[in-house]
């Protein structure tokens, strides 16, 4: 489902699949079909990733399996999931703490993940769906209930769904109210700079 009001106002042409993305509050209760998951977690498969490291480890949830479904929910705070409940899939995120060639600390794993994140999220949107990303997660629980090694480190969750109307009473009014507010973003002359850190770079300044 589009929704008007989070659609992106972008200063320059950009891809559809970036206007049209938001974090949704409010999922569909409904499971997601396997080819577009598949297809999906193969987007993430081909991300970037320095020294072809590859970082990542997901976790994967479907609502399809109730219990597996469960065992994942309880791993995110309170809060996410009061609206992660409905989406049709969790993915539990880890990133590996070192190079696996020499041993050393990967300073880029996390920028890596979220690399990873970015391609599965915009393909989808592709596919009709929506990703909401999140941090509040409970890092021991992930490694208690996962048995994930130490050289792994939870990190972030994404719920993966059908985003459904604001008011369609899947979650609290309080929590829905979140979907109806639209998307801001600095302008790029806050954030691309030039010869000097905090002045814009002369090809943003308008």
């Amino acid at each position: 489902m589009e929704n008007p009001i989070k659609r992106a106002e972008p200063s320059h042409s950009i891809l559809p699949q970036l206007t049209e993305r938001y974090s949704p509050y409010v999922y569909e209760p409904k499971a997601v079909e396997q080819e577009k998951l598949l297809r999906i977690l193969e987007a993430a498969r081909w991300a970037a990733s320095s020294f072809n490291e590859q970082p990542w480890r997901y976790i994967l949830a479907e609502r399809t399996d109730e219990t597996a479904f469960a065992n994942a929910l309880e791993c995110l705070v309170d809060a996410n999931q009061d609206w992660a409940k409905n989406a049709g899939a969790l993915l539990l995120c880890c990133t590996g703490k070192n190079f696996s060639y020499n041993k050393k600390p990967n300073r880029v794993n996390e920028h890596d993940l979220g690399l990873a994140g970015a391609n599965l999220t915009i393909q989808a949107v592709h596919e009709g769906l929506q990703v909401h990303m999140m941090g509040g997660i409970v890092p021991s629980k992930i490694r208690q209930v996962y048995k994930v090694p130490e050289e792994f480190e939870p990190l972030t969750a994404i719920a993966i769904g059908y985003a459904a109307k604001p008011d369609s009473g899947h979650v609290d009014q309080s929590i829905a109210d979140r979907d109806t507010t639209k998307r801001e973003r600095l302008p790029l002359g806050e954030f691309v700079f030039g010869t000097t850190w905090g002045e814009s770079a002369a090809q943003v300044q308008s």
